[in-house]
């Protein structure tokens, strides 16, 4: 079945198989004995992927006042937007009516517009966090069960972390991008199961090494790409134990010049190597990119443990089965169908965002948590049964949803996502801008919202440009921690905290040049972007899907040449 992006911006072709048609029958609910079939999507995946991704304001903190409190606090939503807004330590507290802003249904209006009201009524959280699970993590969004970690997001079960994103069950993670069971690393991309790595992507399994890229089960080498279990090599070449400590001494002299004099080598280096067209591992029968332990699981991106599911990114820690286009989260989630961050025992949630830790029977939801039996609902948790917000009986939701979903259908919402034009967050603040970057301009053409970026003056003894920051870490003096450092790119000031300080003297690394933000944006422009292509492998001329397009310079290999290349 072919359709085209209703988008007047896209209108791209996209097809909906059988298999698609399928899954939205299975996941469509059931409500007094009658199904209410879901239709197929309007919209083509990538504006569908863009929609959902405009919901998460991850990285970006505002400071306003608590709606309950009245106490100044720390909030991805920034203080001019007219929403209901509790201190995360009060919205989890039992003392507030959560019916009290509940709204009535008219079926004069439509639900988008009922929902519209309700978002800006409802009490919601400053952070998407559970307070009583951190310690010691002020300055962390889309986290739990933390300890002693600064500025990291989408992170879960770690200590002593800074700066990082999708950090997962690690220990003295610093400037990463999705580390997963590791413990030291410096500047990594993909790294799982690792210790002591310094500026390395994609590995699994490697230990004490730097400038390492798609490497499994190796210790103890520098520069190397596509190895397997190997000790003591040097640009894939075997070497000996002491020239390999020597040059690693060399490496880690606490210099920023020789940092980045190596950095540039190993880049061209790479250039010379052979790639797989994707980076999926231990899967049967899937697409995408950055798959690992995965069954059927097809145009999907950053995906760990899942079976059966289309579209989706950043889903982990499973088992996790029967999922269409899903962003983030994971953890035994069954049934969910366009959703954003969903997971932890969740089943049978469709059209919601932020929904999690033991929900189901979930229906057109924003930040609901430990919650089932919910339509149209905004910032409750630990509630059933409930519909805008309002309290009923199980005989009187059965029966109101199905006139709902049948209003829906009039009106052309059923089935449709949240609109982005709803979102709490202004488009270029959001993960959506990472993925789908834009100008001022396009946003605002589309009815979307820019934010203009001023950051806080720092309050500091003196601010100095990066450029002129002494070269070597040991030159660098304790009072750094008081100043602010000028980003060599943006310009944009910088601090630099004890803790940090401390990570970088221990592991003999210059202090960085770049504001954290900056850090992040080129770790992220280091990975591959979420699209598939077709070109030819190097090797034997046969046609491949790969992420990476056909007028880069890199040498992918199908999967076959690739792997009679490493084994």
């Amino acid at each position: 079945m072919q359709s085209t992006c209703r988008n007047p911006w896209c209108s791209q072709p996209f097809e909906v198989t059988k298999d698609d048609l399928a899954f939205y029958d299975k996941v469509s609910p059931i409500l007094n004995g009658g199904k209410y079939t879901i239709p197929p999507p309007t919209q083509c995946p990538t504006c569908r992927r863009q929609r959902r991704l405009v919901w998460h304001n991850i990285m970006n903190f505002h400071k306003r006042n608590c709606d309950r409190t009245g106490r100044e606090i720390l909030s991805n939503i920034s203080p001019d937007k007219p929403l209901t807004v509790y201190d995360i330590n009060a919205w989890w507290e039992d003392s507030w009516d959560q019916h009290e802003a509940g709204l009535p249904l008219d079926f004069q209006k439509t639900f988008f517009e009922q929902f519209a009201e309700l978002l800006l009524g409802a009490p919601i959280p400053s952070l998407h966090a559970q307070p009583s699970t951190d310690e010691n993590c002020t300055y962390t969004n889309y986290a739990l069960f933390n300890k002693n970690c600064y500025l990291i997001f989408h992170a879960n079960g770690n200590e002593d972390c800074l700066y990082g994103f999708g950090v997962k069950f690690s220990k003295n993670a610093v400037d990463v991008l999705n580390s997963f069971d590791s413990e030291i690393q410096y500047e990594c991309i993909d790294c799982e199961k690792c210790y002591n790595l310094y500026s390395c992507k994609d590995c699994e399994n490697c230990a004490d090494s730097l400038f390492l890229d798609d490497c499994i089960g190796c210790k103890n080498c520098i520069a190397c790409h596509n190895l397997r279990n190997a000790e003591f090599c040097i640009f894939n070449k075997k070497t000996s134990k002491q020239e390999f400590e020597k040059l690693r001494a060399a490496i880690l002299n606490g210099s920023h010049a020789t940092r980045e004099e190596w950095r540039k080598e190993f880049e061209s280096f790479l250039l010379q190597m052979p790639r797989r067209a994707t980076m999926i591992r231990q899967c049967e029968n899937c697409s995408g990119d950055h798959l690992y332990r995965c069954q059927n699981v097809h145009e999907s991106y950053d995906i760990k443990d899942v079976r059966d599911g289309k579209f989706l990114d950043r889903i982990f820690n499973g088992p996790n089965s029967d999922l269409y286009d899903v962003y983030q989260f994971g953890v035994k989630a069954e049934m969910c169908y366009e959703c954003s961050v969903v997971g932890i025992n969740a089943n049978n949630v469709c059209f919601s965002a932020l929904c999690r830790n033991e929900v189901s029977d979930i229906l057109y939801s924003f930040f609901c948590q430990t919650c089932k039996h919910c339509f149209g609902c905004v910032g409750l948790h630990n509630q059933e049964y409930c519909i805008l917000n309002k309290q009923y009986s199980k005989e009187d939701y059965e029966t109101l949803v199905p006139k709902i979903i049948e209003h829906m259908q009039q009106t052309g919402e059923w089935g449709e996502f949240f609109p982005a034009e709803l979102s709490p967050f202004s488009y270029n603040e959001t993960i959506a801008q990472e993925h789908f970057p834009m100008t001022q301009r396009e946003i605002e053409m589309r009815g979307w919202e820019w934010r203009d970026r001023t950051d806080e003056i720092p309050k500091v003894k003196k601010t100095i440009p990066a450029e002129k920051l002494p070269d070597n870490i040991a030159d660098i003096p304790d009072d750094v921690i008081h100043w602010a450092i000028e980003c060599e790119i943006t310009k944009r000031p910088f601090r630099v905290t004890k803790q940090e300080l401390a990570f970088y003297r221990t592991m003999r690394l210059p202090v960085p040049h770049l504001h954290p933000d900056e850090r992040h944006k080129r770790r992220t422009a280091m990975r591959n972007p979420r699209r598939i292509w077709k070109r030819q492998c190097a090797k034997c001329n046969k046609p491949i899907e790969t992420t990476y397009s056909p007028e880069r310079p890199e040498i992918v290999y199908c999967e076959e040449c690739y792997l009679r290349e490493v084994y």
